[in-house]
């Protein structure tokens, strides 16, 4: 009798990625809770808080505010913050989706 072969190529990509997402949380967490993680903090603080400000200033000069509308505000808010050096493409997306998520709130605001 032949025996099967097992493919193990998936069981080892699956390995790598977890590996790595270990990696990348351990990285983080060292960015914001080790030796400079306060300073982290609040930096990653200000760039959010100018950035949620900057939606709000924009939504305000806005004559037609909707949904498509209100995403573009966010889009156009974020890519000037992508090109900024204290905030990460990845954190600003992040920030990014959930301002979006928040239009419900925001059009009972508008």
């Amino acid at each position: 009798m032949k025996k099967a072969k097992i493919d193990n190529s998936s069981s080892k990509v699956v390995k790598a990625v977890g590996i790595g997402a270990g990696l990348a949380a351990l990285a983080a967490a060292y960015f914001f809770l080790g030796p400079k993680g306060k300073k982290h903090q609040h930096d990653a603080k200000s760039w959010a808080s100018k950035m949620k400000k900057d939606v709000i200033a924009k939504l305000r000069q806005a004559r037609d505010v909707t949904e498509p509308a209100y995403n573009e505000i966010v889009d156009t808010v974020a890519k000037k913050y992508e090109k900024g050096k204290k905030a990460g493409k990845d954190e600003v997306r992040l920030l990014a989706q959930d301002l979006k998520k928040h239009w419900k709130i925001i059009s009972k605001a508008v």
